[in-house]
């Protein structure tokens, strides 16, 4: 099983679709949203090839939830979701654009989760 990792920009994403959603349709369909996202990231973590690499390349994947898509990149046994949207945003225009700040983002993340792990080590706190 593959761990998963959220960026802060999918994060944000995942509220702004949580808040819109809650205005336009209420609350019941704004969690709905929400679980629906939820039990997708618990699918990709069960079988990450239901990620669909990006036909441009770059080391990116997408994944649809609902009318959104799911922007992540794989990296060994770890998902790390870079950006979550609608699906009607132009996805190859978009990752054009984003796709360098995307992976530096992912980049950083790993870095972090990294350093985390190094100081647990050194200070005795993993087995």
């Amino acid at each position: 099983m593959a761990t998963i990792h959220v960026t802060r920009r999918a994060l944000d994403d995942i509220a702004a679709i949580h808040a819109y959603s809650q205005r336009q349709w209420g609350k019941r369909t704004a969690a709905g949203y929400l679980a629906g996202f939820d039990a997708a990231l618990q699918r990709i973590a069960a079988k990450p090839r239901l990620l669909r690499p990006w036909t441009r390349g770059g080391g990116l994947a997408t994944h649809g939830i609902q009318k959104h898509l799911l922007i992540a990149e794989v990296v060994g046994d770890r998902i790390f979701v870079l950006a979550v949207w609608h699906g009607s945003t132009d996805v190859t225009l978009r990752l054009t654009e984003l796709e360098p700040q995307l992976l530096w983002e992912a980049r950083l993340l790993r870095s972090r989760i990294l350093e985390s792990a190094a100081s647990k080590i050194r200070h005795g706190d993993l087995a």
